[in-house]
């Protein structure tokens, strides 16, 4: 892997490294590119603080830091500064206005809910509830078709266990979206690593079927896992088996 594009840190609450480690692990590990997307701060009007994301009084920090480590390790890496988000369209008009005066790379999109977390439903939690795999879906196509986000991290978050011919139905039509405004889908490292039921071969198989492209992503939460060359290993390995083909590099960030 020559690019990362899905790295937190320990703002979100449940990852561990100062940002210069992970940095400096992403050049032992061979990276070219590395790209940083802390889950993004939501602004709630109740004050409701999240314990899986950073703070919107810690977005300044975050930015400052990583600016000067990209002028610090400018001869040796490429650093993007960015976020992972959810679509939540009632958060969106406040999340833009906190994050207006900095320099912005690019977003991702991991829909860990439909809905703000104070009311909402964890998408990884087994369902066999159609209705949250229609929501689910169609609030990622809703997200998307903002422009907002570069790519879909792990796609296949929501552990649907119902009926398989709605997973195919619905999935196929999120599939068949992504390809085509080309945004790839992303195989998840830390789920792979991690023993969680992502990624998924039903749905990569699904993807590999539509014609989607996908992406590696070490969503690392330790820097350690930007030289876990094992892992990397893992999901090449996977993208194979499934015959997907794969995206190095996200262009357009410059």
């Amino acid at each position: 892997m020559l690019a990362n594009y899905h790295t937190h840190t320990s703002r979100c609450g449940h990852a561990r490294g100062k940002d210069r480690e992970f940095v400096e692990s992403a050049i032992e590990g061979g990276f070219k590119v590395l790209g940083f997307a802390d889950h993004c701060p939501w602004v709630f009007e109740d004050g409701y603080v999240s314990q899986i994301r950073m703070t919107p009084a810690e977005v300044e920090g975050y930015f400052s830091s990583l600016t000067a480590l990209k002028k610090e390790y400018a001869g040796d890496i490429k650093l993007y500064i960015g976020f992972e988000a959810e679509y939540i369209p009632q958060l969106v008009e406040a999340q833009d206005r906190l994050l207006a005066d900095y320099p912005l790379d690019y977003m991702i999109m991991g829909q860990h809910f439909n809905d703000p977390e104070t009311c909402g439903v964890y998408m990884g939690v087994p369902t066999a509830d159609e209705r949250i795999l229609v929501k689910y879906v169609d609030r990622i196509i809703e997200g998307m078709e903002s422009g907002r986000y570069r790519y879909l991290a792990h796609p296949d978050l929501l552990d649907f266990t119902g009926d398989a011919e709605l997973y195919e139905e619905h999935y196929t039509r999120l599939c068949e979206y992504l390809r085509s405004k080309n945004i790839p889908v992303e195989i998840n490292l830390l789920g792979m690593t991690g023993g969680r039921h992502y990624p998924s071969e039903r749905f990569f198989r699904i993807a590999k079927k539509v014609g989607n492209k996908a992406i590696i992503g070490c969503d690392a939460h330790l820097p350690q896992s930007l030289c876990d060359h094992a892992a990397m290993e893992m999901g090449m390995r996977f993208a194979e088996k499934i015959g997907i083909e794969l995206v190095e590099t996200l262009t357009g960030l410059d």
